[in-house]
């Protein structure tokens, strides 16, 4: 293999029991495997999590949940993006549960549903008066299962933003209510306000993504120390398709972004952008070779990064180094290579390209 990518079915159970822990009886965890599960592939993850005992999953749209469905996957599964008129037939023969945005959208419902809130992100959900929801609600031809929203800047705790938030899906949520409706599904969070502890905005289902699969955003202004303890799930791996010395002053990669201030020993990986390595870590980002930190040399190729091996030449032709992940004590995880690339996290195990090999490991 060229590249690839080695997932820990037992980190993402792990991680599942961390915040299954963390929240208690105090509400259900709902593990978001949308996006292929960040990467670490649907499929497998939602196994793993099926067999650890998560009740539901939340994908973005109809074709992944379908997709889960013809793969055996029997818990319930949220549909948190998608009620295009296309996609609506499918809902009720694959038991999917759908996240209705709109109150124009709330009448075509059949199956039991979620309806989101927009209480101040100005993305998806409605941001109609209560009462006007709650006409809506009680006209319907389907059940109201349960009511969401979703955070806008729960890691900023300079920010009024999210308490905002809480009182504006709290007062259509009360309203709700005091008309004879409970859903029984109430959630706001996901990774950031559960790993921050805020209980207040929990409900009684929280849906993490990024904590499954090993990550906590850092928090920012005067934010409490984290209370959820995850560990990376995914490790990127790459072969050294060639070793070559070059003499000082040689340029190196696409624009000679590079030239060597003195004899230099470089490899050649085979990965490069095509791959997922974000370009931005050109003649920036580093990887790991025989448990050393290698730099990136030149430009982040299409197929291909150089590196600088002058630390370790005894890396040959064959060997594999480590794009993401631990060797030798030293690691590299997403938020790392986030820093350098000027992107976040989601942004580098999401961009994993689907043509680099998975390869699931206990």
């Amino acid at each position: 293999m060229r590249s690839w990518i080695e997932i820990s079915r037992t980190r993402i159970r792990e991680n599942f029991r961390a915040v299954r822990a963390l929240v208690g009886d105090s509400a259900e965890v709902m593990p978001v495997v949308k996006a292929d599960a960040y990467r670490h592939g649907a499929l497998e993850v939602s196994r793993a999590l099926e067999t650890e005992g998560a009740r539901w999953l939340a994908v973005s749209n109809v074709e992944e949940g379908i997709a889960l469905r013809k793969s055996g996957i029997a818990v319930r599964i949220l549909v948190m993006a998608d009620f295009l008129p296309e996609e609506r037939d499918a809902l009720q023969p694959f038991n999917l549960t759908p996240v209705v945005h709109s109150l124009d959208d709330v009448a075509a419902v059949r199956v039991p549903y979620h309806l989101k809130i927009d209480s101040g992100m100005s993305r998806l959900g409605t941001r109609a008066a209560p009462e006007e929801i709650v006409r809506t609600v009680a006209a319907a031809p389907a059940q109201l299962e349960g009511l969401m929203t979703h955070f806008a800047s729960a890691a900023n705790y300079d920010s009024r933003q999210t308490e905002e938030q809480i009182r504006h899906f709290d007062a259509v949520l009360g309203a709700i209510r005091a008309a004879g409706f409970a859903p029984r599904y109430v959630h706001l969070s996901s990774t950031i306000p559960v790993a921050y502890g805020r209980t207040e905005a929990w409900g009684n289902l929280v849906r993490p993504g990024h904590a499954i699969y090993g990550y906590v955003s850092p928090g920012r202004g005067a934010a409490p120390q984290p209370a959820l303890r995850v560990r990376p799930a995914l490790t990127w791996k790459a072969m050294v398709l060639a070793v070559k010395d070059i003499d000082a002053g040689a340029l190196i990669g696409y624009g000679g972004m590079h030239r060597a201030a003195r004899p230099m020993r470089i490899a050649v990986l085979a990965a490069g952008y095509a791959d997922g390595i974000p370009h931005r870590l050109s003649n920036r980002g580093k990887v790991i070779a025989n448990g050393k930190l290698a730099p990136m040399v030149g430009a982040v190729s299409m197929d291909l990064t150089t590196i600088d091996i002058t630390a370790c030449p005894e890396l040959r032709v064959g060997d594999a180094v480590t794009l993401l992940g631990e060797e030798g004590g030293v690691s590299i995880d997403a938020q790392q290579i986030a820093r350098l690339a000027g992107t976040i996290s989601y942004s580098v195990l999401c961009g994993i390209s689907a043509r680099v090999k998975r390869v699931y490991v206990d």
